[in-house]
């Protein structure tokens, strides 16, 4: 009998795997498709080796700066740009993101940054939140009913909808706190009020930056995950799919038509059950990658990117990052040109074209809205001919349906602990400490 299953290759698979294995237990880890790593993964535009989805991590924990100490990558943990980024509210008004928040919600509502965003008018009302009883909202079964109740409609729709969505890919109404605030509720009652609730998590939280990224590509981290598997010897099982998961064991097919029935002490899994009745619940995101040579941007006029309103009406992106400025290692790669990514929320992706990186003609329909959305968010003219190179990436948003994994069959992943590679890996590293333990 094998010690423990792992089912699904992304990061909390290759984590978990990794740490299991490393303590001494015999891991078996099955993956549908034929590439570990899930949505961190990279692709070459231009000539460049950039990361397929996310670039950068949260450093409310040390969770990631540890775990890239440990691959051997601690000192390759960057900090972005401090330029920052802005945002496009829903009347297609541009700011800076103000400087003191948490997802857009500010800890100091009447501080200059955020009057430019939402108004005296919105920055009254959400101080008022300093006069509520801590109570109010604590209960909150969203984030947006939490900021609502808490600060108003002004605050939500301008600051925290194009932050916290650009985020997560999903609207505050349909995130749950507890997942992308962690302790936010507890800071509520413990301090009497939302933006002193901010202020002490932003206090509690790892000194630097936000965010921070690894040189070379958050990338790096798979790579290297992926050469602890071999070292501490985890069978890995590429192309194979699970069809039922049970606490103690789990069936799996091969291309082939192969069945088998793995039974195992263990059984963790970072996808849905599969024989899940409920549907799954979730958009889909497509990411489009523009290398271009324009010297008008070396001024970085909208600092590292933008966020933008799901409902903005002068553009159809949802997010915009200037890599190039973001990250200074690789303006020094690019060797001048500028690395833009535009994100695009699209219904549900075709599994056939998930994580496939596609070139972009930039004057067929797909690049010619990226060139159109990059102009009127960086405010610089950007014509096909500036263009040395593009592609696109579907992507799943999160599923809003639960995993509904059987008993005993420990959940990991975005599928079962939320979006964030944070949150993801520390869960991962928690779930194998406690199967360790027993």
């Amino acid at each position: 009998m094998t010690d423990v299953v792992v089912v699904g290759g992304g990061v909390a698979g290759l984590v978990t795997a990794r740490d299991l294995a490393k303590g001494g237990a015999h891991v078996v880890l099955v993956e549908s498709s034929g590439e570990l790593g899930g949505m961190i993964r990279r692709h070459t535009v231009g000539g460049i080796d950039l990361d397929m989805a996310a670039d950068s991590f949260a450093t409310r924990t040390d969770a990631v700066g540890r775990l890239a100490i440990e691959l051997g990558l601690g000192n390759d943990v960057v900090a972005p740009d401090p330029r920052g980024a802005w945002l496009m509210t829903r009347d297609g008004r541009t700011s800076p993101i103000p400087a003191t928040g948490l997802l857009g919600i500010p800890s100091t509502p009447m501080a200059a940054d955020v009057l430019a965003v939402v108004g005296q008018k919105g920055g009254l009302r959400a101080q008022m939140d300093s006069l509520l009883p801590a109570p109010v909202g604590a209960k909150a079964s969203s984030l947006g009913e939490l900021v609502r109740r808490r600060m108003g409609e002004r605050v939500l729709d301008d600051l925290v909808v194009p932050i916290a969505g650009g985020v997560h890919s999903t609207h505050p109404d349909q995130l749950d706190p507890d997942r992308v605030a962690p302790g936010l509720r507890a800071a509520l009652l413990r301090e009497g009020s939302l933006a002193r609730a901010v202020l002490s998590l932003r206090a509690r939280a790892a000194a630097g930056t936000p965010v921070q990224g690894i040189r070379g590509g958050t990338v790096r981290l798979v790579d290297e995950l992926v050469a602890d598997l071999e070292t501490y010897g985890v069978e890995v099982r590429l192309h194979t799919r699970a069809t039922r998961i049970e606490a103690h064991a789990v069936e799996i097919v091969s291309t082939d038509g192969t069945t088998e029935r793995l039974p195992a002490q263990h059984t963790l899994s970072s996808v849905a059950d599969p024989e899940r009745t409920a549907a799954p619940d979730r958009t889909g995101i497509q990411l489009v990658t523009l290398v271009v040579d324009q010297p008008e941007l070396d001024a970085a006029p909208r600092g590292t990117g933008m966020l933008v309103h799901p409902d903005a009406q002068a553009v159809s992106a949802k997010a915009l990052t200037h890599a190039t400025v973001k990250w200074p290692w690789l303006a020094d790669v690019a060797d001048g040109r500028h690395v833009l990514r535009l994100s695009y929320a699209t219904t549900a992706t075709d599994p056939a074209g998930v994580a496939t990186s596609l070139p972009v003609d930039p004057t067929d329909p797909v690049g010619s809205r990226a060139l159109q959305d990059a102009s009127t968010l960086l405010g610089v003219p950007i014509t096909a001919d500036r263009v040395s190179g593009a592609a696109r990436v579907g992507w799943y948003g999160p599923d809003l349906t639960a995993a509904g994994l059987a008993d005993g069959v420990v959940g990991i992943g975005e599928a079962s602990t939320g979006r964030g590679l944070a949150g993801i890996i520390a869960a991962a590293r928690k779930a194998a400490d406690e199967i360790l333990g027993s």
